[in-house]
């Protein structure tokens, strides 16, 4: 069997005061196998926003990795401290007019104009009812 593809290295690390064991570097930053990071200190950006949490600009402090077990894919996940994150901004009255107006945006039909309470799809910009009229029309006209 051949080595281990990242083997454990003795390194400083920025959320300890002493040696840690890494699965050495990637792309400058501490590499740490799955489960073997502090889940109190450090955590990627989706567990930071599950606790309503943002990396308030700051860098990422390590690597996480992982293997898929069938497929045997490699998947890396980028660590922020816990301790320099901040809250997440709360939405805005702007923002939630702008998100609105948007997904509003989205439901209207391109030939009709009327709002048809679902998302209608990008390739047409047609609801189902325009769709098919144009569908029949197109029929009519090679027929």
């Amino acid at each position: 069997m051949a080595g281990k593809t990242f083997p454990w290295v003795r390194a400083q690390v920025p959320w300890a005061t002493g040696w840690q064991f890494t699965r050495g570097t990637h792309d400058g930053l501490p590499l740490l196998s799955y489960d073997c990071a502090p889940r109190d200190k450090l955590a990627t950006f989706r567990q930071l926003r599950a606790k309503d949490l943002r990396p308030n600009g700051n860098d990422p402090v390590a690597v996480l990795y992982g293997r898929h077990n069938r497929s045997g894919v490699t998947w890396f996940a980028s660590l922020y401290l816990i301790a320099t994150a901040a809250p997440v901004r709360p939405m805005t009255p702007a923002k939630w007019t702008a998100l609105a107006k948007a997904n509003l945006a989205r439901r209207i039909c391109a030939d009709c104009g009327h709002d048809r309470l679902y998302v209608v799809p990008t390739s047409t910009r047609q609801c189902w009812t325009c769709f098919e009229a144009s569908e029949n029309h197109e029929m009519t006209e090679a027929a």
